[in-house]
């Protein structure tokens, strides 16, 4: 069987025959897929920033950009939502800049997405508003997205800022190694 590949809105298969693909255009706000956006990828990397260089000065925005390659404007948006969830400390001046308010243990990967992304639930209707579904009581399909949900749950819920940064500890010196 040949493999496909998506290019430009026309089908390829290895014998390079087209088959014309007809999208149909999403409306604003309509999402399509489950996916993190960037806010939540970058406060999940702001985060992980600010906890792998901790030390005795406050961190700067402008370094973090600089070293995580995102717009300070993004990351000062960000930043904000953080502070205000009290996730993140702040100074203001020449020596100003950020740190973390908790230890990095203290942080799960869940918390950060959720102050960013809102609800992490596949489907509407498991959303924690009451009655956010007509069908719910004889839905056969709620178990496949409550056992969903439940995954996801496990892995941003069990995961920690601590773990990143063991993870990102761990790549650096394999990083070294190789040089």
């Amino acid at each position: 069987m040949p493999i496909l590949t998506i290019l430009i809105g026309k089908v390829y298969t290895r014998d390079r025959i087209v088959i014309e693909r007809y999208y149909k255009k999403s409306t604003i706000g309509e999402k399509k897929n489950m996916k993190i956006s960037t806010k939540g990828r970058y406060a999940l990397r702001l985060m992980l920033d600010l906890a792998v260089n901790d030390g005795e000065e406050l961190i700067r925005i402008k370094d973090i950009a600089k070293r995580q390659g995102i717009s300070e404007k993004y990351l000062e948006q960000i930043i904000s939502y953080l502070k205000k969830a009290g996730y993140v400390k702040s100074l203001r001046g020449a020596q100003g800049g950020y740190r973390l308010s908790m230890e990095p243990k203290e942080y799960s990967v869940g918390m950060i997405l959720r102050l960013t992304e809102g609800n992490m639930a596949p489907v509407r209707c498991l959303e924690e508003k009451e009655d956010s579904c007509d069908r719910l009581d004889s839905c056969t399909t709620i178990r496949l997205w409550a056992m969903l949900d439940d995954a996801v749950k496990s892995v941003i819920d069990k995961v920690t800022l601590q773990d990143l940064l063991d993870w990102e500890m761990e790549e650096q010196k394999k990083r070294e190694a190789e040089k």
